[in-house]
């Protein structure tokens, strides 16, 4: 299957369908990626029997699937862009010194709107080829699954890091070796994904955070040569680093070159 484009190239994609009914895809995608893990449970009949043991365990079941689906918005971003996205927001935060602007919420969101910009080609495919032939009555329910996750199995898999891979493989209890990417679990290929998209956020940020580590010594060895020792460097620092960043259209920078690392 090959995905489309939209200038982000979330995962080399033609063109995508008209952007229509968005909340309704990305709720059924969502929805449809974690059927795989509740297809037994939902499978399924609730019997609520006339016993206490009847009813003991349609109270567990029930727990369970609210349980699961209360995770579902979690585990799905997860096999995004959002692990990268959020970590080198947070690592910029942290850089410029400034410990509660953007608040927690703001920069959250702005990578889930990122995460969004970056995966809609990914989205659109899983629209298109599972949720809405499924809607149609025109493939079953495992079909379904199968074709959403294709397109986001495909995007990990061209994002993991084989070293990561063969490291899972390896402390598994009987190691599994020589095993071609497209045929790995989900089990090892969620983790390894997740682990190398961490991976490359820190050295993302790395990189992001060289230039505020020069302004800090050089305001700290001003300030020591001018004989201003009870002065906080941060308190120089901080301004000349939202200066710095501001002027030289950080943001714009940092978010092209977030966006960058997923072009094909």
């Amino acid at each position: 299957m090959q995905l489309p484009e939209n200038g982000c190239q979330g995962g080399g994609v033609t063109a995508a369908p008209p952007r229509t009914w968005t909340a309704a895809r990305l709720a059924g995608i969502a929805a449809l990626f974690l059927a795989t893990a509740v297809n037994s449970a939902s499978a399924q009949t609730i019997d609520l029997g006339t016993g206490e043991a009847g009813l003991s365990a349609t109270a567990i079941q029930l727990f369970a699937l609210i349980t699961v689906l209360s995770l579902a918005p979690g585990i799905a971003m997860m096999v995004t862009c959002f692990p990268f996205m959020v970590t080198v927001l947070s690592l910029l935060r942290q850089g410029l010194g400034v410990q509660a602007a953007p608040p927690n919420m703001l920069m959250v969101a702005l990578a889930l709107f990122m995460t969004w910009y970056v995966m809609d080609p990914v989205f659109s495919v899983a629209w298109k080829e599972g949720i809405s032939p499924y809607r149609e009555g025109l493939i079953d329910e495992q079909q379904a699954i199968e074709r959403t996750l294709t397109p986001f199995r495909q995007f990990m898999e061209g994002r993991v890091d084989p070293a990561t891979i063969s490291t899972l493989q390896q402390l598994r209890p009987q190691p599994e070796t020589g095993e071609d990417i497209s045929d790995l679990p989900y089990s090892v290929l969620l983790p390894a994904f997740m682990l190398t998209e961490i991976k490359r956020a820190f050295l993302f940020g790395f990189l992001i955070l060289l230039p505020f580590l020069i302004i800090d010594l050089l305001v700290s060895s001003i300030l020591m040569a001018l004989g201003m020792m009870m002065v906080p460097p941060v308190t120089v620092s901080l301004p000349l680093k939202l200066a710095f960043f501001v002027l030289a259209g950080g943001w714009e920078l940092l978010a092209a070159a977030m966006v960058g690392t997923y072009a094909t």
